[in-house]
């Protein structure tokens, strides 16, 4: 059994809570105040029934599209004019809160940072790199994590083989020195499972159907701890 030299954390359902999303009112105020952005009366309404497409289609083909693609999408649909799309993004999410980081997992994140093992985050967010470690700072947990992996940066989502790529080569080790901990079977158990990351499942309920055999479940944070030394008196 390969030593945990690296722990791959998910945030929403691991570190946090679901945090709110975008809506096509709140969009429009943010973007009507940015200078040389164009926001047609009609733009909440557009923005809501484009978000509302996105989601059945995803839904359909199991996939997520990502809020740049729902906002570029409706200021094509009413002529809205974003001159700078980051710049738009970057706006929307810093005036919308981000989900709130659960005080628990933020004190188990510091031991677990405290003995020396050094931390990735690992998270299918749209929000902009700088909001998301904003909210870590907010906790005092920031300087825990040596990178941040975000879907939005990347471009690329959990389950695709490359954002554990990704994750590989942020924490600067092997694969299966990697423990990857989250709260979906497929994004943060299956997926890294199969890539060659050891996995935990954070999951209160029973365990999956189909779940593979070495893959553990946690009910919390704060119980990985004890999950980890199991795993050290096993390799010993």
């Amino acid at each position: 059994m390969a030593e945990v030299r690296v722990l791959a954390l998910d945030f929403v359902g691991t570190l946090a809570g679901h945090g709110p999303s975008p809506d096509g009112r709140l969009i429009a105020k943010v973007l009507g105040d940015l200078p040389g952005t164009v926001i047609p009366d009609d733009f909440p309404t557009r923005f809501d029934a484009v978000a509302h497409r996105f989601r059945e289609s995803d839904r359909a083909l199991g996939v997520r599209s990502t809020f740049a693609t729902r906002l570029r999408r409706a200021a094509q649909d009413c002529g809205a004019g974003i001159p700078d799309l980051r710049l738009a993004m970057d706006a929307v999410f810093t005036a919308l809160p981000d989900a709130r980081i659960d005080a628990l997992a933020a004190s188990a994140l510091r031991n677990l940072h405290a003995t020396g093992l050094r931390c990735v985050l690992a998270s299918n967010t749209d929000r902009p790199e700088r909001v998301r470690l904003q909210t870590l700072a907010d906790s005092k947990i920031a300087e825990c994590f040596d990178a941040l992996v975000l879907s939005g940066t990347l471009g690329i989502r959990k389950p695709d083989p490359r954002f554990y790529a990704a994750v590989t080569e942020a924490a600067a080790c092997a694969p299966e020195n990697i423990l990857f901990v989250g709260d979906n079977p497929e994004n943060d158990a299956v997926g890294p499972h199969a890539y060659g990351m050891p996995a935990v499942l954070v999951r209160s309920g029973p365990r999956p159907a189909g779940l593979p055999s070495g893959i553990a479940t946690i009910s919390h944070l704060r119980d990985l701890a004890a999950h980890l030394n199991d795993r050290r008196r096993k390799a010993s």
